[in-house]
């Protein structure tokens, strides 16, 4: 099982409103959760007009295709006629991998043994 988180920012040309923001991020967030069944959320830059902070993420067992889905993810932001993408970056956690990447901050592992075989 993979986990692919991928966090971008996206600047609001031309919004003069929190609604103006608003009416762009929840089409994307739409749009992304309609074609792609991901999970997408606002994370930051709430209170700036002209720049949103996004994550999404999604899981699968099958590592080139999660990878696949978000390059096509990332072409679509690029894209995107209302916003500009900016500082995309990506990430692909395996929690089967027992490294130091996946512990938390007191040094104790994110899964359990028993969630790791499911």
């Amino acid at each position: 099982m993979f986990i692919g988180v991928l966090s971008f920012t996206l600047l609001i040309g031309g919004a003069e409103s929190i609604k103006d923001k608003r009416r762009v991020v929840n089409s994307v967030k739409a749009k992304l959760h309609r074609e792609h069944q991901v999970s997408v959320a606002e994370v930051g830059n709430l209170d700036r007009m002209d720049a949103a902070f996004m994550a999404l993420a999604m899981v699968n067992r099958d590592r080139r295709y999660l990878t696949g889905v978000l390059d096509r993810i990332q072409d679509k932001l690029a894209g995107l006629g209302d916003a500009e993408l900016r500082d995309c970056s990506r990430t692909i956690l395996n929690p089967d991998d027992t490294s130091e990447a996946y512990l938390t901050d007191d040094g104790q592992p994110l899964w359990t043994e028993d969630e790791r075989r499911e």
